[in-house]
């Protein structure tokens, strides 16, 4: 039988720490309730209610940074700029483009669809049926029949770093459709990755686009890179002065071609 003294040492919660329980769990309900209704949702070509990257936290551990809405808008267009259902678009650790990819072809005719597939580690997305499992550290583990399969292809690679930037530009390789019209390809990264980049794709050139990230979380400089021009892009060409006197080093100017 337990004594007085014994029930005193048992630790009490406040009431605003009971609360605060009380909204942890309620909210974590409610997220479960509205993943399942979004798998619900996805079984319909023709969504209910805009998808939104709110239900998918950002974590920064495994560097996750989602773009802003504007951003993720304007590289889906550019991604399905006249495309038809023979078209076939990937999107390699870039979960926000694939959203809006989504919520735009919800307004389309079915019949007209690009074939689409999301390439991301992150198992919260297995609830898309678009979904593919995908490792940058095991850069071509992926389903044989998707070996050059891709017309269209968008890459974010996770990590700033020379090892993450090479496999995931093996992985675009090995999903890229060869022949006399070569895939367009989209890169978006880290701006010091820019020497790196240029070397990795064939073809592939800094644009004058800067996306932009949710909330400005991301502190680095971020640029676009792609193989082909368009409306709301154009290659940009750095033009170098010599030192002047006084000068550290030389001046660099960047304009839009």
């Amino acid at each position: 039988m337990s004594s007085a003294n014994d029930e005193d040492d048992i630790p009490k919660l406040s009431a605003a720490t009971l609360a605060l329980l009380g909204d942890f769990y309620s909210e974590r309900e409610e997220n479960k309730q509205q993943f399942e209704d979004l798998k619900a949702q996805n079984e319909d070509e023709r969504l209910q209610t805009p998808l939104s990257m709110t239900l998918f936290t950002e974590d920064w551990n495994a560097s996750q940074f989602w773009y802003s809405d504007e951003t993720a808008v304007l590289l889906a267009e550019q991604l399905l700029r006249d495309s038809t259902k023979e078209t076939r678009i990937a999107v390699v650790s870039a979960p926000s483009v694939f959203i809006q990819l989504k919520n735009i072809l919800s307004v389309r005719p079915v019949i007209q669809h690009p074939q689409i597939s999301l390439f991301e580690f992150d198992e919260r997305f297995r609830i898309f049926k678009e979904f593919v499992r995908y490792d940058f550290q095991s850069p071509i583990t992926l389903p044989g029949n998707f070996k050059g399969a891709f017309d269209r292809i968008l890459c974010d690679p996770p990590f700033l770093s020379a090892d993450c930037q090479t496999k995931a530009a093996l992985t675009v390789r090995w999903l890229s459709r060869a022949g006399a019209d070569e895939a367009q390809i989209i890169v978006c990264t880290g701006e010091r990755m820019g020497d790196l980049i240029h070397k990795l794709y064939r073809g592939v050139k800094t644009t004058s686009f800067r996306p932009k990230h949710w909330q400005d979380r991301l502190s680095n400089d971020f640029r676009c890179y792609a193989n082909f021009e368009g409306e709301v892009w154009r290659w940009t060409v750095q033009v170098e002065h010599h030192r002047m006197p006084g000068q550290a080093g030389d001046l660099r100017i960047e304009a839009a071609r």
